[in-house]
């Protein structure tokens, strides 16, 4: 009860030997939960007050390492120039995945893809690095805050005054009508990097769902009597 209140996590202790499952919707957070709970085991006393001691350096060492992620990815895509703690919304990507792909990754990877297409196109390479690299910065808070993660990012960009030709390719990479040349590419980018095979990961629940979909679809039509979906 003590290490769910100071971290906002749930404690699932059930019948799986050796194991505890940390749940929450915020992924920073069931992190400093995990890191509490091995100092706690590695100290072997656990009590109201280690427990506090233990979640206050658990913040400590995801904090630093969240600064030094956004640090490496910004060395990495070879850019500079951003807001401390810009550099920190993008490090704290890290401890975020979608459908099993890591997002600070993806936005790496996103950024470098976007550099070869800019160069190919003749179209400003620092830019599209700069787009990339950002185009999904709403998801480090969208946890947190409402909206959509491109609204989301928006309102990110605005707030650390980037120029317009940064804001469009957060806000409209998911769009049908991309607001400029660098939205377009960073789109190109996004897609390339999430659908390349083995980026990423379906959960269990969806697959069974999706293939009972399909058995349905198969079973309403008249004569069929039986539907298998295998693969």
């Amino acid at each position: 009860k003590s290490i769910e209140q100071l971290t906002g996590t749930e404690i699932i202790v059930d019948d799986t030997p050796n194991a505890i499952t940390i749940s929450g919707f915020s992924l920073i957070r069931r992190h400093i939960a995990k890191k509490t709970l091995d100092y706690l085991i590695k100290d072997g006393r656990i009590h109201p007050t280690k427990i506090e001691d233990a979640v206050e350096n658990a913040k400590k060492d995801i904090a630093t390492d969240i600064k030094k992620a956004g640090e490496e990815a910004l060395y990495e895509v070879g850019v500079a120039g951003f807001d401390p703690k810009l550099i920190q919304i993008i490090g704290r990507l890290k401890y975020r995945t979608s459908y099993g792909q890591n997002t600070l990754h993806h936005s790496v990877e996103v950024a470098q893809l976007a550099a070869i297409l800019a160069e190919e196109l003749g179209a400003d390479v620092t830019l599209a690095k700069k787009g990339g690299l950002l185009h999904d910065i709403g998801k480090a808070v969208d946890h947190e805050v409402q909206g959509t993660h491109t609204e989301i990012g928006r309102d990110i960009a605005k707030k650390f005054n980037l120029p317009q030709e940064l804001i469009d390719p957060i806000a409209t990479h998911h769009d049908d009508q991309p607001a400029s040349l660098i939205s377009v590419i960073v789109k190109v980018a996004d897609a390339i990097s999430s659908a390349r095979p083995g980026a990423r990961s379906d959960n269990y629940e969806n697959y069974i769902q999706r293939l009972e979909e399909l058995e349905k679809i198969a079973s309403s039509f008249e004569g069929v009597e039986k539907t298998y979906a295998i693969q």
